[in-house]
């Protein structure tokens, strides 16, 4: 079946997705001036919404239907799901990480990494409109599969509670090493931090082990064979041992701490490599960077 590709829409989207952009800027803005706020402020204070972290949020929320807008575009530009390549992977997970973010909030309080958050988000819809842009093209026949849905998907979801268990991490650090300790002070304590870390990093493992076990059933039917050593094979296989070391320390060994939380971190960085040194240096099948 020939595929209608609409690249004048995939431009609108790129627009669209600059205008989220700019939202998430002034939100990132928002949330650094609350921060600094929050440091002459009581403890009673601190723990009530001012009008400025109301505000960061509402235009935070604003960019994410505007984001949502963008990808939608994309995707009916390119007449399938938008996740093909490092472009497109980057915006659904820019989109995703936001949801998992403000869904998080209904359940736990964790304003404290709104920074963090909209500041990685922009460096990553930064990246995408700058460097991985690609117009839209028909996908090679081995991603023509509905697996495509499936298996990717859950690889950017759990990537995105592995980059804000990321930013928990960074904050565990910050404060265990008594940096900016006026600022880290806003913070919670070291053991709720590392608790939180540890809940997001529980929902990342799980939906990347699926990610993996998905992508050896979707490779036996598109190379028959469930796994073949290919460099993305290889760094998924070791993203999961990472975490799954991460996880075992800190339920059977009580390996905590400072220890854990760099292990962690680590972990999020074999991701961020996996996705742009592996898409962009290596050589092998599952190179999709489209670049």
């Amino acid at each position: 079946m020939t595929v209608a590709l609409n690249e004048p829409l995939s431009q609108i989207s790129l627009l669209v997705i600059s205008l989220a952009m700019g939202l998430i800027a002034v939100a990132l803005v928002l949330f650094s001036l609350q921060l600094s706020k929050l440091l002459g402020q009581s403890a009673q204070e601190r723990a009530q919404w001012s009008k400025l972290e109301k505000s960061a949020f509402v235009i935070t929320a604003m960019a994410e239907v505007v984001l949502g807008v963008g990808v939608v575009l994309r995707g009916i530009a390119a007449g399938r799901v938008p996740w093909a390549n490092m472009y497109e992977f980057s915006i659904t997970a820019a989109f995703l990480i936001l949801l998992v973010y403000l869904t998080s909030l209904k359940i736990k309080d964790v304003r404290f990494i709104a920074t963090f958050v909209t500041g990685f988000v922009l460096v990553i819809l930064f990246a995408a409109v700058s460097l991985f842009y690609v117009e839209v093209k028909t996908l090679m026949p081995a991603l023509q599969s509905y697996w495509l849905v499936i298996h990717v998907v859950v690889a950017i979801l759990a990537s995105a509670f592995f980059a804000i268990a990321a930013g928990l991490h960074i904050a565990y650090l910050v404060k265990s090493g008594k940096f900016a300790k006026k600022l880290m002070d806003l913070f919670p304590a070291l053991e709720a931090l590392e608790r939180l870390a540890y809940r997001f990093n529980v929902v990342g493992f799980v939906l990347w082990s699926f990610t993996l076990i998905a992508g050896a059933i979707w490779a036996e039917r598109a190379w028959h064979r469930y796994w073949g050593w290919d460099t993305k094979e290889v760094w998924t296989f070791i993203i999961w041992t990472l975490y799954a070391g991460y996880l075992h320390a800190m339920a059977t060994r009580g390996w905590n701490g400072k220890r854990a939380a760099w292990l962690g971190l680590i972990a999020f960085l074999a991701v961020i490599f996996n996705f742009t040194i592996v898409n962009l240096y290596f050589k092998g099948l599952h190179v999709y960077s489209g670049l």
